[in-house]
């Protein structure tokens, strides 16, 4: 496939805020409302319908205008379409906080992790007089939880001026938890903050506009501020995403960014074959987690001297599969999940996990999958030296229609040759 099959294939996927001079009229806060929705979330999750809907500027009665798209922004970003583990009525709900919390101690090896939430966002649960509710555990319901162990490790879940709960690390005796293990904590928690004010300020809204008295400015107050939150959720979802990649590449042998290369060559072949910025950006999240899986297995797993067992085997080959199941309880991510677990797959249809071959298999795997192989030739492993740009780029040419689809080869050497 040309350059140009690329572009013309992909002319239904502009972003949808390249257009939004179209939505400035006679109210500047619609370009704001256009443009405050979050770089990546809201991108896939806008259709062209809710675009026209953001436009329509003529209606009799602006109230209603505005009342029109707080519903559509309402009803996005519900309860089930964010990161958001809200809503909770009962006791019984909160067991999504024990596997957090589960997912935690395994992903960065701490003896335990506890999940507060304020009082306010504990519906369901039984309070007392400490104004925090233990939602979540990685330990049994009969083990006793000393808060005032002074080698707990405490991170609040704030977002602005508002503490909505706290995560709390149990490194495991003589160990310490590394920093890029922490910081991916910390974004957590913050990621958990916002989706939780975010929740909190849809529901005031829900109930303000059903207000017969309700003005068209409080409508825009509630517009602005919604948006400002969703801005910050995209941003935030953004630095999960690398702080991700970052702890991921951080348990491995390696420590060289290795995932931040391949995102990055993946996002360079796309701005080549002209691709649209939704697509990219999901290719480029895609190159960042490709090897999300490798961050629940055992650190020793990766550091392991000599020959690796049957079982050790199993669980490398089937990391990306692991990958996908904890891309799937990110719903902000579910559109790069094809992305990750087909990017095994060969052209010959000699790969993993479901022999697809040819354009069968996704464009963004095809990518990615290049990306990663050239990036990996490119560094430094314990069993031989970095390859030389020119070495590398041979090697992927040998191999070109047996495992790489051969327009992106013949796209990666263009790029090289620039």
């Amino acid at each position: 496939m040309t350059k140009e099959n690329f572009n013309k294939s992909d002319e239904n996927g502009v972003s949808v805020f390249s257009r939004s001079a179209e939505l400035l009229e006679d109210d500047p806060l619609e370009e704001i409302f256009a443009l405050n929705l979050g770089d990546f979330l809201t991108e896939h999750l806008i259709s062209d319908e809710l675009a026209q809907k953001i436009k329509q500027h003529d209606t009799k009665d602006k109230s209603e205008s505005l009342k029109k798209q707080l519903k559509e922004l309402i009803s996005i970003y519900s309860i089930n379409n964010t990161l958001s583990v809200l809503g909770f009525t009962n006791k019984e709900d909160y067991v999504i906080y024990n596997s957090i919390a589960k997912t935690v101690v395994q992903m960065i090896d701490a003896q335990a992790c506890h999940i507060f939430l304020a009082d306010e966002y504990a519906a369901g649960m039984e309070h007392d007089s400490s104004g925090i509710v233990l939602v979540g555990s990685s330990v049994s319901p009969d083990e006793v939880i000393d808060c005032n162990d002074p080698t707990l490790i405490r991170i609040p879940m704030r977002y602005g001026t508002e503490t909505t709960g706290e995560i709390m690390l149990l490194p495991r005796e003589g160990k310490t938890i590394s920093e890029e293990f922490i910081k991916l904590i910390k974004v957590t928690s913050r990621l958990f903050a916002i989706s939780m004010i975010l929740q909190k300020l849809t529901d005031e809204t829900s109930k303000v506009m059903e207000d017969p008295d309700v003005t068209s400015s409080e409508l825009q107050h509630y517009r602005a501020e919604l948006t400002a939150v969703i801005g910050d959720l995209g941003a935030e979802q953004q630095n999960f995403v690398e702080m991700l990649a970052k702890a991921v590449d951080a348990k491995s042998e390696y420590h060289n960014n290795h995932s931040q290369h391949v995102a990055e060559m993946a996002k360079m072949l796309c701005e080549y074959l002209g691709l649209n910025e939704k697509t990219k950006d999901l290719i480029y999240y895609a190159g960042l987690l490709q090897n999300i899986g490798k961050i629940t297995l055992p650190e020793e797993l990766f550091t392991k001297k000599g020959k690796l067992s049957k079982e050790d085997w199993e669980a490398l080959q089937n990391h990306p599969n692991v990958g996908v199941s904890l891309l799937m309880s990110i719903n902000f991510l579910s559109e790069v999940i094809p992305y990750i677990h087909y990017h095994k797959e060969r052209w010959d249809g000699k790969g993993e996990p479901e022999g697809l071959s040819g354009n069968s298999i996704p464009l963004g795997s095809r990518i990615i999958a290049l990306a990663d192989a050239y990036c990996a030739l490119r560094e430094e492993r314990p069993y031989r030296a970095a390859k030389s740009e020119e070495e590398a780029l041979n090697i992927i040419k040998e191999e070109s229609e047996s495992k790489w689809d051969p327009t992106l080869v013949n796209a990666l050497e263009c790029l090289l040759s620039k």
